[in-house]
């Protein structure tokens, strides 16, 4: 009996090997496509699937690549040749919301943004907020460690979540993790599984925190800048004097005069198109005076500066950030790369971005989390109507101008990806930061948790001979 034929008679219809099915969940959002065509897709809707499906592909050698929404953005849940793809969409389950106890578990498929909205009834929400929160899974989110605006002040996935439920490589069930404010016991794998990317493990339920709904105002500001360098230099001088918006977003001249062409004059809000554009929010009970500390910050740093206090204009300034990629993307297919200085630093690696640009002459629109020093360089690959529905093929020279932001980043003290995750795209690239010993001892932790090597192979690390 073949794996498929297993898979077949203990799951029957949650298995489908419909072509179309197959071929939609080779890609992800990053726009790669995985050469080759999967087994079959599990649409597993029970933990028991799950184990049945691992145990099997265990049994048979088979690489297993989890999946949920397909948001990622670094390659790293796409089905790869001869794979059986996991989607773990149908887990889609709040299992139980606690306010006594300010947590939530739910199973891995539940949507970021359902999980926000069931919260708010108790007055609560969960912070983690990619900008795909709309449509991603919180498995997802906490198999990258996502980020997005409000993590400077929220922090990452990681600080949000408790406990997990883990199904290992050969069918078995970890639990790592407390519901407790504080725990301390053994080593923390519950940190460890979160950012692994689907390498050792398949997440099928999670304890995650909620925060309370805090009282107060929000406060939307708006700066332009006449270039790139002052804005970051006016977002460095906001952390300086302590404030911590709960937002900071950066949006340098290229990426924003792209913008402003996208949306039109009334839509921009009046935004100029030959500066740098500079957005902060503050929250809370003091929402107003840390407003108003930035925005005598922001003007002596040379800012144009608008501040908005009712939700309908902050929504309207929120749009030009959230505006980006669809302006980029009406203008090629779009690479979003992903790394992260410290804060100090942005302006010197905002720098070494406009002089790669200038010297490849490949245009680098960059937007940024300039709170927490993550910026989102990005690269347009001209449509190509040749290849119809096959993925946009990226250029060498744009690999190797990637290669030349990723080791600025490290000069600077920073990472690889501060949001994305490792994923495929990125994994040429992990031992120059890692380091030999590292890496090394990396690889060896993914043998621990999967020593066959079926999980997730090639993510983050180029994939071993199966055993």
């Amino acid at each position: 009996m073949t794996a498929l034929e297993r898979l077949t008679a203990e799951l029957g219809p949650h298995v489908s090997v419909d072509p179309r099915h197959l071929a939609a969940v080779r890609a992800d959002k990053s726009g790669w496509v995985a050469p080759g065509m999967p087994l079959a897709v599990v649409s597993a809707a029970s933990v028991e699937q799950v184990q049945a499906t691992l145990r099997i592909a265990t049994e048979f050698r088979v690489p297993v690549v989890t999946r949920g929404a397909g948001t990622g953005l670094a390659g790293g849940a796409c089905g790869t040749n001869g794979a059986i793809v996991l989607s773990v969409e149908r887990m889609n389950r709040i299992l139980s919301i606690q306010p006594e106890d300010e947590l939530a578990v739910v199973e891995p498929g539940v949507l970021n943004g359902d999980l926000n909205t069931a919260l708010s009834a108790h007055g609560l929400w969960f912070a983690p907020d990619p900008a795909s929160r709309a449509f991603s899974t919180v498995g997802g989110n906490i198999a990258t460690n996502a980020g997005g605006l409000l993590c400077a002040k929220y922090g990452v996935t990681r600080e949000a979540v408790l406990a997990l439920t883990v199904v290992l490589a050969d069918g078995s069930l970890l639990e790592t993790g407390h519901r407790t404010v504080k725990g301390v016991t053994g080593y923390d794998l519950t940190a460890l599984l979160t950012g692994s990317e689907g390498t050792l493990g398949v997440i099928v339920q999670a304890t995650v925190r909620a925060r309370a709904i805090t009282p107060g105002e929000t406060v939307t500001i708006g700066a332009t800048f006449p270039d790139v360098a002052q804005a970051a230099a006016a977002s460095t001088l906001l952390t300086a004097a302590r404030l911590r918006p709960a937002v900071m977003e950066l949006i340098d001249p290229v990426a924003l005069a792209l913008i402003v062409a996208h949306l039109g004059p009334h839509l921009s809000q009046g935004v100029p198109a030959g500066g740098a554009f500079l957005l902060v929010q503050t929250d809370g009970p003091a929402s107003r005076a840390e407003a108003d500390q930035a925005v005598a910050v922001l003007r002596a740093a040379g800012g144009a500066v608008r501040v908005s206090t009712d939700a309908e204009s902050a929504d309207r300034l929120l749009a030009v950030r959230r505006a980006a990629h669809p302006a980029l993307a009406a203008h090629g297919d779009v690479l979003i790369e992903d790394v992260c200085v410290p804060r100090s630093r942005l302006a010197e690696m905002f720098e070494r971005i406009a002089e790669i640009s200038a010297r490849t002459g490949l245009p680098i629109p960059t937007v940024a989390h300039a709170g927490d020093g993550n910026l989102h360089p990005n690269f347009l690959i001209p449509f190509d109507p040749a290849r119809g529905s096959a993925a946009p093929v990226v250029p060498e020279q744009v690999w190797a101008a990637a290669g030349e932001l990723f080791r600025a980043a490290l000069e600077l003290g920073g990472t690889l990806t501060g949001e994305h995750g490792v994923g495929v795209l990125k994994r040429r690239w992990l031992a120059e930061e890692l380091g030999d010993t590292g890496f090394d001892l990396q690889r060896r932790i993914k043998e621990v948790f999967d020593p066959l090597g079926i999980l997730n192979p090639g993510t983050m690390f180029e994939p071993k001979a199966r055993r």
